[in-house]
């Protein structure tokens, strides 16, 4: 066998994704190359690694052991590169973060200046719905996750970096001319929603049932752009996090409905296990945010407090 590290590291992202696009993603490839690439690799194994069963990807009993084997192999890598840098004084290593969708406005602004002072550390970074970004930090898939609803279930340390805060919204040349509404507005608009497993759906209906509100559900979606869209082609209305809509605001293409009792706030945390070892990266990491994060604040943010 002549395999090199790069078609390993190619096979153990397809093991863990079941996908070659979502592997090139997180590899930064094209997918032609990730193809080619793993081609090479399974054509030098005489029993089959990957089986493909109605154009999706599954692992044979013999792939899932290579792909265990990949895991060890590649950590020991990865940790010659870490030991190596650490003698020469500098930090290095692979940070892994999760964050739920709305958080992927925020996310970026609390790791540049880390990432710019640290090169030698490669950032992973996904995106995801709430339900999956708790099961990644429960199955320590990854460093820390960035959160706006705080799992129950787990045992964490948590740092708070910044309000969430939620509006109705509605496009921009809806007739809404009172100076405030009350909880009755819904009986009248046809509500946009997030899909279970969201926080920001988790919000809204922790705030509907709170408030014992009689909503009309139009439709639901499953990401925070396509719900911005459905509500700008003036499909019906939907309670929105601010972080994302500033822009279709300040060009007045979608509009805050005044209601009582809004905006609904919750915070947008950055959460680890707490019983984790933290590698030197994460640590490096932790450590910047608890320092940082009012000056990332009132840096990138200061917009926010004027809504």
């Amino acid at each position: 066998m002549n395999y090199t590290l790069h078609q390993l590291r190619i096979f153990q992202k397809v093991a863990e994704t079941l996908s070659i696009t979502k592997a090139a993603e997180a590899l930064y490839l094209t997918q032609p190359a990730v193809s080619i690439q793993l081609k090479n690799f399974l054509s030098q194994f005489e029993i089959p690694l990957l089986e493909v069963v109605q154009k999706r990807i599954y692992l044979t009993e013999f792939g899932r052991e290579i792909a265990l084997a990949a895991d060890k192999i590649l950590s020991e890598v990865d940790a010659i590169q870490v030991r190596m840098h650490s003698y020469q004084g500098r930090l290095s290593g692979r940070l892994k973060l999760s964050a739920v969708s709305t958080g992927k406005y925020i996310a970026p602004y609390f790791a540049a200046d880390f990432m710019k002072g640290h090169p030698e550390v490669e950032l992973s970074m996904d995106v995801t719905n709430k339900t999956q970004v708790i099961t990644s930090l429960e199955r320590n898939e990854v460093d820390f996750s960035l959160v706006s609803v705080l799992p129950s279930h787990l045992r964490i340390e948590k740092a708070p970096l910044m309000l969430n805060k939620l509006f109705l919204v509605g496009k921009a040349d809806h007739p809404f001319q009172e100076a405030r509404y009350d909880k009755r507005i819904f009986e009248q608009i046809p509500l946009i929603y997030r899909e279970d497993g969201s926080g920001t759906r988790h919000v809204m209906e922790q705030f509907i049932r709170k408030n014992n509100i009689s909503v009309h559900l139009k439709m639901e979606l499953t990401s925070n752009e396509a719900v911005k869209q459905a509500v700008l082609a003036g499909l019906g209305y939907s309670i929105m996090p601010l972080i994302g809509i500033k822009n279709e605001l300040l060009q007045q293409q979608l509009r805050i409905i005044p209601v009582k009792g809004f905006p609904i706030v919750s915070t947008w945390y950055l959460i680890w296990l707490k019983d984790k070892q933290l590698s030197p990266v994460a640590k490096a990491y932790r450590d910047f945010v608890l320092a940082e994060k009012q000056r990332i604040m009132e840096e990138q943010f200061k917009w926010y407090e004027t809504f």
